[in-house]
């Protein structure tokens, strides 16, 4: 027996170096039905003596044959590791895929070229004011009611500082800084504290516009917001000038298209009136000229505030405010 076991050593240890399944190897030496295997069943019939002896071998035999196993998979482990990966480059690539830009996005580069194309330079601002920013240099004083309209953040600083309530503080940041004539858009984030709807928002995007000259007029701002839907909805578009009340114009009015989400039969978007509102302008008051450092006896303006949410609620007719900010990419995924 001690030749043979002497034999099927060195038949395994050939077997495991050029063996590539070594679960194959494993089960023909040490399986149930393994040749080791059968060799200890047989040292049953043995007498006690002899059956010692004998199984002692054939235990170092097993283990030299698990040890060279173990190796044998140590030398695959590492080759593979030390392989360079290949790779095939006629295989086609994966797609990677594209994000999409908001609606928000594509309405305010729209309307901004819509507006450079006429003249008009884009001027930014803080997303953070101070009170005479925000309310005071617009001629919205403290207590005056008109605060409540514009109820906003505030933080909590020593300067009083508030998320503005509105675009028109850059109004007077430009005016401060420039001389007239002067024609600006200014986009940018708002914030108010209100309950949100299909149509309001806590926070949303404006685009201030401001037009200060010598001779400029109400007509003449009907002129030029009419052009602007015209190319902005790609047609003519009905729209409405009513009287309206804003501390920082006068006159002051609104200016309301008929909502496109639904014809103008009624939809949630128009709060089933037809028309939305989408925008509030009007005559700079003389008291605002004054706090952006312009004499308002030799230059007058007009000034206007549209939504950026409405103008893309109108122009892919989607009838919830709300969508705008949800990160739904079923929603996204449509632009």
């Amino acid at each position: 027996m001690e030749s043979n076991l002497k034999s099927l050593k060195i038949e395994a240890e050939n077997e495991i170096k050029k063996a590539e399944d070594l679960d194959e190897i494993y089960r023909k030496y040490l399986g149930k039905k393994g040749k080791i295997t059968q060799i200890l069943s047989s040292l049953k019939d043995l007498p006690e003596q002899e059956r010692r002896e004998k199984g002692k071998e054939i235990n170092i035999l097993k283990n030299f044959i698990e040890e060279e196993i173990k190796k044998r998979k140590s030398s695959f482990v590492k080759a593979t590791e030390d392989k360079e990966e290949w790779i095939d480059i006629t295989h086609p690539g994966k797609k990677i895929e594209t994000g999409h830009l908001n609606p928000l996005t594509l309405v305010k580069r729209e309307a901004e070229e819509i507006f450079q194309s006429m003249g008009f330079y884009i001027a930014e601002g803080p997303d953070i004011e101070n009170e005479w920013y925000n309310f005071d240099a617009l001629n919205i004083p403290k207590d005056h009611p008109a605060r409540d309209q514009w109820d906003t953040f505030w933080l909590k600083t020593k300067d009083k500082l508030l998320l503005r309530a509105h675009t028109s503080p850059v109004q007077i940041h430009y005016m401060e800084s420039h001389k007239p004539p002067i024609r600006i858009i200014a986009p940018g984030n708002a914030f108010r504290h209100e309950a949100t709807d299909a149509s309001h928002e806590f926070q949303f995007m404006q685009i201030e516009g401001l037009m200060i000259d010598k001779s400029v007029s109400v007509p003449n701002f009907k002129a030029i917001i009419e052009e602007f839907f015209r190319r902005f909805f790609d047609k003519k578009v009905e729209i409405r000038l009513r009287p309206d009340f804003f501390p920082f114009t006068e006159p002051s009015f609104d200016i309301s298209m008929s909502c496109i989400v639904c014809g103008g039969k009624g939809c949630p978007a128009c709060k089933n009136s037809g028309w939305i509102e989408m925008a509030g302008a009007g005559m700079v008051h003389p008291n605002v000229l004054k706090a952006g450092k312009i004499d308002p006896k030799l230059w007058q303006g007009w000034a206007f505030g549209f939504g950026l949410e409405r103008l893309a609620m109108m122009k892919y007719k989607i009838n919830d405010i709300r969508l705008f900010r949800e990160g739904d990419l079923r929603f996204l995924k449509q632009f």
